[in-house]
C-alpha cells in the first residue's frame, strides 16, 4: 500500500472511533422549545387590525391580526394545553352565522364572496381544546359598484 492511503485509512479510522459515541438529540440541539408550564403565565390576547381598505374596494376581505401570549400552531388536544410558550388557534365567524371555520396559519384572513353592505366578522383565540381566551369583533362595508364584483 501507499504511505499516502494507509494515512487516509488511519485518519478515518480515527474520526469514526472518536464520533461513535451516541449523542442525545437534547445534548446537540439543546433544551425543548416547549417546555411544560410551571407556572401561571400572562393571559393570551388577540389584536386585530380593521380590514385592509385597498382589498375592501375589490370585494375582498382581508383581515390582519397578532397574538400575544400564545403561538398559532395546527397543534390540538388536552395535552396541548399544558406547553409553553402556549398553542392554539382562531376560530372565525361570519355574520352571526350558524357555523364557523379553524384557522391555525398564523396568516391574515381572507374573506371572498360577500356581497356588498356591512358585515361583521368575530374572531376567537382559542386553546388546543379549542376553549375560547380572548375574541375580537369587527364591523365593515363592502362599497356597492363595480369593483366590488371582481
Amino acid at each position: 500500500m501507499r504511505p499516502i492511503f494507509v494515512g487516509l485509512i488511519g485518519s478515518l479510522a480515527i474520526l469514526t472511533a472518536s464520533t461513535a459515541t451516541p449523542q442525545t438529540a437534547r445534548e446537540v440541539r439543546g433544551p425543548a422549545a416547549i417546555v411544560p408550564v410551571t407556572r401561571p403565565e400572562p393571559p393570551a390576547r388577540i389584536v386585530i387590525d380593521p380590514p385592509i381598505p385597498e382589498m375592501l374596494a375589490l370585494g375582498r376581505v382581508v383581515i390582519q391580526y397578532r397574538t400575544e401570549n400564545l403561538r398559532i400552531v395546527p397543534v390540538f388536544g388536552a395535552d396541548a394545553a399544558h406547553v409553553s410558550p402556549r398553542v392554539g388557534h382562531i376560530h372565525v365567524t361570519v355574520d352571526d352565522a350558524p357555523w364557523r371555520w379553524v384557522d391555525a396559519s398564523g396568516e391574515p384572513i381572507t374573506i371572498n364572496g360577500l356581497p356588498a353592505g356591512e358585515h361583521t366578522v368575530r374572531i376567537d383565540l382559542a386553546d388546543a381544546n379549542h376553549q375560547t381566551l380572548d375574541k375580537g369583533v369587527i364591523t365593515f362595508t363592502i362599497p356597492e359598484g363595480p369593483t366590488a364584483s371582481r
